[in-house]
């Protein structure tokens, strides 16, 4: 039994917390309710504690800066890895979680129980801070019971306190299907709180040498749903995302007109002094407004802007420059080698924080837009980019989520203008570009366009199912023609390392046949999971 969390027993839990995410990784990937074969969040989990564990290990024999505890320097440690290692959405707000956790007991002499219920409720705030419209039934969720929990406890006594808000996370996580519906159709848990689940069961070993003692079972999936991946709504035409130099309290006003200007509002800031580094992330109408807010709070600046029409951003002006490079992030062969030549930096799919810093640095440029090409990478993107801060680089997030869209931006750069310009003419042009993904159902599914089987093809354009049907080729002509009917130009077709021969002639042929009049691309893309995708411009 340990009274007090030292600095050995943080490292004993961040490499206990990685031992067990790894034996559950598979587990929590299968809780992805989407029914395309991508599930992923074990995954991003354990490897972003895994870099976690390496800042760890690389700082063992450094002494603690002057005013700071060990086991604060160790957390803080932990907390910095898992952000520069943060993959996907779920990386992100575990870091976050990290964060808040050290901050609070880093000026502590000694971490007992009631220490425990402050890291635990200051985790909670910044894992909620991060989010702009929380959803219950999520991490959120199970990191908000296990709190509350350990603060009923008001007891200091370390293990007991450990070990009720263990329990009580367990318990939140498997009300987590009453909670979201979605979660209740498929028959699962949350998978980013299963993974907190495991991180916390893990602290109670660490502690008292036992386990955390049995947890409600995940339930074994039913026919899963398919899932609005997290792209915010329709009603908001452009997004607006900048870097601000500014307090807590003028970030928590603005926090408040973003919340009333538009939707899918996230602002995660570094924790570091009073005049902290935020990333602000909202989807508005009124691009002015957004960032005259940001102007009021502090000092922004890498405004960036994406369906940018009638307006341009507020940014200070400036003389076109040199030094300029692109990072974007693609998996499969064929399409790395479209963009390398193009001039980018290509770096594989799903990276961490700290890979695509060093693929920004690595460029040797001052000025830096990334293309993240997956919704899950634009929070990973948006950290990479607040840390090359750190270096003097700007670096501007065009948040593409297909690689088509990355291939369109791309294609309109112009080192003549000036680089927020340049931005905003590759964010329009990511923007006007629709993009569909055809791949074969994992599992059993209802889908908004029904139900599917395993093995079925699915047609998905702009992250939604909108065809089920048997065959490949038929089913890849019939989202191309869906497409085409709202208009377009020119079609861009990639195939995928499992695509059959001849697929994308066939469409080709289709397209000559119905659209004479539309141009058609194609490329060996190489990219697995889907044969095809398809770019609409």
């Amino acid at each position: 039994m340990l009274d007090t969390l030292d600095a050995a027993a943080v490292r004993r839990w961040c490499a206990g917390g990685l031992a067990a995410l790894k034996r559950h990784q598979g587990e929590i990937d299968q809780l992805n309710v989407y029914p395309v074969p991508d599930g992923d969040t074990g995954t991003n989990l354990v490897l972003t504690l895994t870099s976690a564990q390496q800042a760890l290990a690389m700082d063992l024999d450094t002494l603690p800066d002057g005013g700071s505890t060990a086991h604060g320097h160790a957390l803080r440690l932990m907390a910095r890895g898992a952000l520069l290692g943060a993959r996907g959405n779920s990386g992100v707000i575990l870091s976050q979680i990290l964060r808040g956790f050290a901050d609070a007991v880093a000026p502590a002499p000694a971490v007992r129980g009631r220490e425990l219920a402050a890291a635990l409720r200051d985790a909670t705030t910044a894992a909620y801070t991060a989010v702009a419209r929380p959803v219950e039934g999520t991490v959120l969720t199970v990191v908000a019971a296990a709190a509350a929990a350990a603060e009923r406890a008001q007891s200091d006594d370390l293990p007991a306190v450990a070990r009720v808000a263990a329990r009580a996370a367990a318990e939140a996580l498997a009300r987590t299907p009453e909670q979201l519906p979605v979660l209740a159709r498929a028959g699962v848990v949350d998978a980013g709180g299963r993974g907190l689940c495991v991180l916390l069961d893990a602290l109670v070993e660490v502690l008292t040498g036992e386990g955390a003692g049995p947890a409600p079972a995940p339930r074994t999936a039913r026919p899963a749903v398919a899932v609005a991946r997290e792209t915010g709504s329709d009603e908001y035409a452009y997004e607006v995302q900048y870097l601000l130099d500014a307090g807590p309290e003028a970030v928590a006003r603005l926090r408040g007109e973003l919340a009333a200007l538009g939707d899918s509002l996230v602002i995660v800031g570094d924790g570091a002094g009073p005049e902290a580094t935020w990333n602000v992330h909202v989807h508005v109408n009124d691009v002015g407004a957004a960032v005259e807010a940001g102007v009021a709070a502090g000092r922004p600046y890498r405004i960036s802007v994406t369906r940018f029409a009638d307006q341009p951003p507020a940014t200070t002006p400036g003389p076109a420059v040199d030094g300029r490079a692109a990072v974007v992030v693609a998996t499969g062969a064929g399409i790395a080698a479209l963009f390398a030549g193009e001039g980018a930096t290509v770096v594989p799919a799903n990276p961490s924080t700290g890979e695509l810093l060093d693929a920004v640095r690595s460029t040797g440029a001052a000025w830096v837009v990334v293309l993240p090409n997956d919704p899950n990478t634009e929070a990973v993107a948006s950290a990479a980019a607040r840390e090359a801060h750190r270096f003097g680089i700007k670096v501007s997030v065009v948040p593409t989520r297909s690689p088509v869209q990355a291939l369109a931006a791309l294609a309109v750069r112009d080192p003549g203008r000036r680089f927020e310009d340049d931005v905003i003419a590759m964010a329009e042009a990511a923007g006007a570009c629709r993009y569909a993904e055809v791949c074969h159902a994992s599992r059993e599914a209802l889908t908004v366009a029904g139900p599917c089987r395993p093995g079925d093809v699915l047609a998905l354009v702009e992250g939604e199912v909108h065809l089920i049907g048997t065959d490949l080729t038929d089913t890849c002509a019939a989202v191309v023609d869906r497409m085409l009917g709202g208009g377009g130009e020119m079609v861009t077709l990639l195939a995928g390392a499992d695509a059959p021969a001849g697929l994308t002639d066939d469409v080709r042929a289709h397209v000559a046949r119905r659209w004479p009049f539309v141009e058609v691309q194609a490329y060996p893309g190489g990219q697995p999971h889907y044969p095809l995708l398809v770019g609409i411009e």
